[in-house]
């Protein structure tokens, strides 16, 4: 979290399978560029978050109010949200009228927008599954990075993903709770019926989850990265930074 006394928060989400640490590389650059405070919350079951009993776009959304406890927002305060994949479809959830926070813009990054009834099967199964326990921290290390879709961009032991890891009697296991793949298909539509705030959705050019038509169907504004994939934010931040600019 940064230390600047500003009246604008930025909210970073990170998607599924991640933590808010997956933020960190940002740290330097916010604290360059970001004039007010920032926050890179674990989502529910994922790093330190514990799990929910039921995993819901509601819910995740609650457990990121919950935590916005400390931060003590004033009636001048206002929220910039910006969330990737998952954690674009929390910060939409977020900015809900009805939730009544003071959001001034949402930017979701690598929203996965059309699902076929295959992955939403798959999504099911994958949350079904017992935790895995590995015999060693780079097994463990080398599965979150592909859980995560974080696979050669971080080393098994760079700090981002330690945050990703548990170790309890000398075996290893992903800090994920399995059944947050369970979440579901995001009605983007009517998610994006119940704001009233600037959203803009973007994605890297060679992403191959989501298409610029498909964003572009959804009538919001739409933002094309060149030559970056799905993890646009850990590939280059300052361009996805670049986004907020209007805010700061």
């Amino acid at each position: 979290m940064g230390d600047a006394t500003g009246k604008r928060h930025l909210i970073l989400l990170h998607g599924m399978g991640a933590t808010g640490e997956v933020w960190l590389p940002w740290a330097p650059l916010l604290e360059r560029r970001w004039p007010g405070r920032w926050l890179a919350p674990d989502l529910a079951g994922h790093g330190w978050s514990p799990p929910l009993d039921g995993y819901s776009f509601e819910a995740l959304a609650q457990r990121v109010v919950d935590g916005l406890g400390p931060v003590r927002l004033g009636p001048e305060d206002r929220l910039v949200l910006l969330g990737h994949s998952l954690g674009g479809v929390v910060a939409l959830a977020l900015a809900a009228r009805q939730r009544g926070l003071p959001v001034d813009a949402v930017v979701g990054l690598g929203i996965k927008a059309v699902w076929s009834p295959a992955e939403l099967a798959k999504s099911v199964e994958l949350a079904a599954r017992p935790v895995t326990w590995f015999a060693t921290r780079d097994e463990a290390a080398r599965r979150y990075l592909r859980v995560s879709g974080l696979a050669g961009l971080f080393a098994p032991d760079h700090p981002v993903v330690e945050a990703g890891l548990r170790r309890k009697d000398g075996r290893w296991r992903l800090a994920m709770d399995p059944a947050a793949f369970a979440v579901g298909e995001p009605r983007l539509p009517v998610l994006l019926d119940t704001t009233d705030v600037p959203v803009l959705l973007a994605r890297g050019e060679l992403d191959p989850m989501v298409t610029d038509a498909q964003l572009k169907e959804l009538g919001v504004p739409v933002a094309t990265l060149p030559g970056l994939g799905h993890n646009a934010h850990v590939e280059d931040p300052e361009a996805v930074l670049a986004l907020l600019d209007p805010y700061l």
